[in-house]
């Protein structure tokens, strides 16, 4: 194919394969390491071992977790010196100083007391060894939020000015605090939890199903519902703020979500389209699914609100694969969708008394539907990035630096063998972390563990 033959692309494709896969751990990284901070709190405030029980197990799941995250995660930096170093030199005073933050003020708050969280359970005070917890989850938040704030810099660049074509930092908290930022943080945040309450969740009804230690997973099943209840609308609500931000500062982006091609006329509603099929060469839909009114509302706030359609852009500024951003968005919304019907559906259930340990195992449609809902956090999370990412397009710095003009001159047959060698070792990465949690998941908790008195 023509199109593998372009080094740009390969190179495109490469980090977002190498990213893609890295996503999946930070997503139960942050998510789980909170969760750890909750029942080890919960076992020193009410001395049930139960608490204590789950923390150390749910530990061992976190571990391999963070292990593969921090290996597949060394070659994203390494990837904007060697696929991406013009883009390095224009941005690294703001973009590398971040990058530097978040390895030094996140990471190794989450290294350093990482050894104190899993092997000094009976070497240090229990009171230090929540701290110590409580730091690895403090430091996994924090690398989330860095990442966030230079992705979102690339989004919504601010604080700055090119001298030499060069970015030059004028204010660091203009640059940091940028109009993406707390969207894009608060987002990414909440999607960790949901996906992580909702594995521990899922896992917890394995077990139920299987009636394997019912009371003991039966208090984790009801620990993920409770964050859910939380949780799940919380998120729901900044994905919408998130999108009306999109359309205000990346009105391109926000059109090529909804498949929006001509701007509506003023005191005339733009349609939401449901399902449609975009026509790039075109500049038109094939067919669509439509709802009179409803972008304009869902995107100002106003039935008659007028939304900036991808004709009124030169074709070179437009997105590209419009179908899979469009499609990409309405798979995460589907997914909240889900959570929020399964919360709802558990919550009423609760209620009835049909979560008890002796009825919740006769529940088996729900439990199976938990246990279908484990990928869909890891799924949503994908889709969004997609959008984030490949509707920025043909910006890498948004209005400022084209993603063609922010790569390296590399040979093709070079680009194409890294590629090729990323897939497979990360291939038989994914293969070994199945692996080993499937062995920590049959072989289960050992409920004989006694804590330190």
């Amino acid at each position: 194919m023509e199109i593998l033959q372009d080094p740009v692309i390969l190179s495109r494709l490469q980090f977002a394969v190498t990213a893609m896969f890295h996503i999946l751990w930070p997503l139960t990284t942050v998510g789980l390491s909170l969760i750890l901070v909750v029942f080890e709190f919960l076992w020193l405030k009410t001395r049930d071992v139960d608490n204590y029980r789950h923390a150390r197990f749910w530990s061992r799941l976190f571990l391999l977790n963070f292990s593969v995250g921090v290996i597949s995660g060394i070659p994203l930096e390494f990837e904007f010196g060697t696929n991406w170093s013009r883009f390095s030199m224009v941005t690294g005073e703001f973009f590398g100083n971040i990058l530097g933050y978040e390895g030094a003020m996140a990471f190794m708050l989450e290294a350093g007391f990482l050894g104190i969280m899993l092997f000094g359970w009976m070497r240090v005070p229990p009171f230090i060894h929540l701290l110590a917890t409580g730091m690895v989850a403090l430091g996994a938040s924090f690398s989330a939020f860095w990442i966030l704030v230079a992705n979102s810099w690339m989004q919504t660049p601010a604080g700055i000015h090119m001298e030499n074509n060069r970015v030059v930092v004028d204010s660091y908290f203009e640059a940091i605090f940028n109009k993406n930022m707390p969207w894009g943080v608060l987002h990414m945040w909440f999607a960790c939890l949901v996906t992580s309450l909702f594995v521990i969740g899922g896992l917890s009804a394995w077990y139920l199903l299987k009636r394997r230690n019912t009371d003991f997973f039966l208090k984790s099943f009801k620990l993920a519902l409770i964050g859910a209840i939380f949780v799940v609308p919380i998120q729901i609500s900044l994905g919408h703020g998130s999108g009306r931000e999109v359309f205000e500062n990346q009105p391109a982006k926000g059109a090529a979500i909804e498949a929006h091609w001509t701007t509506n006329q003023e005191g005339k509603g733009a349609a939401w389209n449901l399902l449609t099929w975009p026509n790039q060469t075109e500049q038109k839909n094939d067919w669509a699914i439509s709802i009179p009114n409803g972008l304009s509302l869902l995107a100002t706030g106003d039935q008659r609100g007028q939304v900036q359609g991808l004709t009124s852009f030169p074709k070179a500024d437009q997105p590209t694969a419009i179908a899979l951003i469009f499609y990409s968005f309405r798979i995460m919304v589907a997914c909240g969708i889900a959570f929020l019907g399964l919360m709802l559906w558990t919550l009423a259930a609760w209620l009835k008394g049909q979560l008890s340990s002796g009825s919740v195992c006769n529940n088996r449609l729900l439990l199976r539907a938990w246990i279908a809902s484990i990928p869909l956090g890891y799924l949503a999370t994908e889709c969004g990035w997609i959008v984030r990412e490949v509707g920025r397009q043909p910006w890498v710095i948004y209005g400022l630096l084209r993603t063609r003009d922010a790569a390296s001159t590399l040979p093709v047959s070079v680009v194409a063998v890294s590629l090729i060698a990323f897939v497979v070792i990360y291939s038989i990465l994914f293969i070994l972390f199945l692996i080993f949690a499937a062995r920590i998941i049959r072989k289960g908790p050992d409920l004989t563990l006694m804590p330190p008195s």
